[in-house]
């Protein structure tokens, strides 16, 4: 078959090896001869069904262990094999490892034709939507998807470090980069709205590289946004072998950690689950699970509506119903000495509620996988205690203008809101405030929530004390907590 390869310029590298072991486990520890490029050589066939198929061998003149270089992809061993869908000319570098050192020698590898059968495979298809399929196929971060962006160490083959629960990252840019892969003409397309995500390191090497405009996104997503608008045209080259997806000219995917390189662990017509080794911060790796854009969808979770009553006493050291803390002080206590053991309460313990100087303390109950059947159980009963020594006369700074009490207060809230909504759910709450309290003496009070005995969005509890949006800091005692009918 005629030989379709063109000699180039011979590149000798040599390395010297301080201490080698002979990769032909010769019992001779001496060092051998520097092999020189001149010794070098190897071969380059065509495969019988193939013409773009070419199977690599070493016929090199002395012995050694050689690595290959096929124009991307990377092999070892005295014969490999390379697909090249796409006519052109091609580098290929083989480097023989000797127990005297190294050398390496290039050629250049012509390709005639297009084979565009060659594209033909599982992978491409499920990245691009194949050949026929002239729009090309676009992909998305998996934003509902639990893990679908994570970091670890570079070695694993999972973000054993870190993984971001569903739609953890929406306040930033990573949910609008568009990525389209098209088999006709390996083309990589990648929209966003003019910013790409990264951490402190990718912002620092992109600002050494012009990109200086950047959003802080540390309250809300973490991290930058950082102005960067892609090119219009990018190819990729899809390594079926190695199994890596390397983007051209510098592109990513739209989280910045210095490399175009992904390696995938997984691919199929719905999703791909990629890798990305940080060039910024060594050691890291960045692990992305993408899905076609049409199949974005928010999945549509029906939560049952539950009639689960609640009731604590505060008497064990492990309550049955748990509170979180929002802003609290250090002293708050499920588990404190009753501060006044008469009636109306005459139990051991109770819970101990330090509002700290933060403008929305609170402490609250989250329901876990129901909400809410208000429509049986809407009465919340507790008992309270509002000591006279807290400052109830001084004028405290607030949380903005729209705030016009001043004051700490003598007062309890509770609310109900949907916590599905986050750092948003006092938006659809409804509250019910007991003011102007009786100190030094414990209260029976009941909130009746019957007024919203429809809703159905409803999974959580808030109680808080001294009045919100002031930043006066006072104690408070709470006791018998029920969720009743």
């Amino acid at each position: 078959m005629k030989n379709i390869f063109k000699t180039g310029a011979l590149a000798v590298l040599s390395l010297l090896m301080i201490t080698a072991c002979d990769p032909q486990q010769s019992t001779d520890y001496a060092l051998g001869a520097m092999p020189t490029a001149d010794q070098l050589d190897f071969t380059a066939t065509p495969t019988a069904s193939k013409a773009n198929i070419i199977d690599f061998a070493n016929t090199s003149s002395v012995k050694g262990i050689a690595t290959w270089d096929l124009s991307g992809s990377k092999a070892k061993g005295e014969t490999t094999q390379a697909t090249f869908p796409f006519k052109g000319e091609y580098t290929i570098t083989m480097t023989l490892y000797t127990s005297g050192g190294s050398a390496t020698i290039t050629k250049k590898v012509v390709i005639a034709n297009d084979d565009m059968s060659l594209l033909n495979t599982p992978m491409y298809t499920s990245l691009t939507g194949g050949a026929a399929n002239l729009a090309g196929k676009t992909w998305v971060f998996d934003q509902y998807y639990n893990g679908h962006f994570g970091i670890g160490e570079a070695a694993a083959l999972t973000a054993n470090w870190w993984n971001a629960k569903a739609e953890e990252k929406t306040d930033c840019s990573l949910y609008t980069q568009e990525f389209t892969f098209t088999q006709v003409g390996v083309k990589f397309g990648w929209k966003n709205n003019g910013y790409v995500y990264s951490n402190g390191a990718g912002k620092t090497s992109l600002a050494d590289k012009g990109y200086t405009a950047f959003i802080d996104r540390s309250a809300t997503a973490g991290d930058f946004d950082i102005a960067y608008v892609p090119k219009t045209n990018y190819t990729f080259a899809l390594n079926e072998t190695a199994k890596t997806i390397t983007l051209s000219d510098g592109a990513f995917l739209g989280h910045y950690a210095g490399s175009s390189t992904y390696q995938i662990f997984s691919i199929s017509d719905d999703a791909m689950y990629l890798k990305c080794i940080s060039t910024l911060e060594p050691g890291n790796g960045w692990w992305y699970r993408l899905i076609p854009k049409d199949k974005n969808i928010k999945p549509n979770i029906i939560i049952p509506l539950k009639e689960i009553a609640l009731n604590e006493d505060f008497e064990l050291a492990t309550p049955k119903v748990v509170f979180a803390k929002e802003d609290m002080g250090s002293l708050t206590n499920a588990f404190y000495s009753n501060p006044a053991p008469v009636p109306v309460n005459t139990s051991s313990k109770a819970f101990l509620y330090e509002k700290n100087t933060g403008f929305y303390s609170n402490v609250f109950f989250q329901a876990t996988g129901y909400k809410f059947n208000l429509t049986a159980q809407n009465k919340i009963t507790l008992k309270v205690f509002i000591p006279s020594y807290n400052d109830y006369t001084t004028s405290n700074a607030v949380a903005g203008s729209w705030v016009s009490n001043t004051k700490l207060k003598p007062q309890v809230a509770v609310k109900l809101q949907n916590g599905s909504l986050g750092g948003n759910a006092y938006t659809t709450q409804t509250e019910i405030v007991k003011t102007d309290l009786a100190t030094d003496k414990w209260i029976d009070l009941t909130f009746d929530f019957s007024g919203v005995s429809t809703r159905e969005d409803y999974d959580k509890i808030v109680i808080q004390f001294g009045a919100e949006g002031q930043a006066g800091a006072g104690i408070f005692f709470m006791d018998e907590f029920h969720f009743i009918k």
